[in-house]
């Protein structure tokens, strides 16, 4: 994937929901979820193409829908990575993504790191705006990785911005100890930019490589593991695997808030799939849904 492609001056996208046929399977259930979320990922918020204004109206009919709280699965801003970013672009993507998320300033909001947040070119390693703690301060969250438990669910965040696209010993420890703590059978929900399955790595690559690290860790824990989430790919998918849906939930900034390319098989998709955002549907029992939903700005 060409993650430096920038495209200015695009057409706004028009339309409403996506209809064809991007919905999860599971269909519709009598009882009523524990949990209504919306789980954005890749937002890329920058200057032009209206980007700014395009996230926030999303985020209000977001809102319309009666969720509880918002999972964001990294890439908030459009990016600090490389390695010609100065100073001043950081400065300014960081300050339209608060702007932006006042939006949804009543709702708690759980983010994990994301390649494109970290700025790795800051002078020196000891400047404040250098790398990974900058970022969880920016996006108010409690470590690089976390955990939390809310209405019986429990979830955790993974951040796979090391060697490789893959958790340092360390996380990977602490991940153990978190899933060995949880009480059996809770069901749990993992989150991570970088899927940890699933089919799109097989089209563009982006997936954890100590996958079966993971899988086999999940496995373990099969009794608790419900779900794994990411981004990154900006591409639709739902796998199911060992009793786990692996769901990679597009991006809500599609072409990176673009018109598109060749391959783009409608205005603003990356390849097949629209710009858009899931609801997820969280049951007692540790059912769970997801719905991909082209939001059309």
């Amino acid at each position: 994937m060409n993650r430096k492609t920038f495209i200015s001056g695009a057409s706004l996208l028009t339309g409403g929901v996506f209809a064809g046929g991007l919905e999860a399977a599971g269909g519709s259930r009598k009882e009523k979820p524990l949990l209504t979320l919306a789980h954005i990922t890749d937002v890329h918020i920058r200057p032009g193409d209206n980007a700014p204004q395009r996230f926030k109206a999303c985020l209000k009919r977001i809102k319309k829908t009666g969720v509880d709280f918002f999972l964001n699965t990294g890439d908030a801003i459009h990016d600090a990575s490389y390695d010609n970013v100065k100073r001043e672009s950081v400065t300014e993507q960081w300050q339209l993504w608060d702007d932006c998320i006042q939006e949804i300033k009543d709702y708690d909001l759980y983010s994990c790191l994301g390649n494109h947040d970290m700025w790795w070119a800051a002078p020196d390693k000891k400047d404040a705006m250098y790398g990974k703690d900058y970022v969880v301060k920016r996006l108010k969250i409690p470590h690089r990785y976390y955990s939390f438990t809310r209405d019986g669910w429990h979830f955790i965040v993974l951040d796979g911005n090391n060697h490789n696209i893959s958790l340092d010993d360390e996380q990977f420890k602490w991940l153990e100890d978190d899933l060995a703590a949880t009480p059996a059978n809770t069901p749990t929900l993992v989150m991570s930019h970088y899927p940890t399955f699933g089919a799109t790595p097989i089209l563009v690559g982006g997936n954890h490589s100590d996958h079966k690290k993971l899988k086999g860790l999940f496995y373990k824990h099969k009794d608790k593991i419900r779900a794994s989430l990411s981004g990154h790919n900006h591409l639709y998918d739902k796998t199911s695997y060992n009793g786990v849906w692996y769901c990679c939930n597009g991006a809500m900034s599609g072409f990176w808030w673009g018109q598109g390319d060749k391959d783009s098989a409608g205005p603003g998709y990356y390849l097949e799939t629209p710009p858009g955002y899931a609801i997820l549907k969280l049951y007692k029992n540790g059912g769970f849904e997801s719905e991909y939903i082209a939001h059309g700005f």
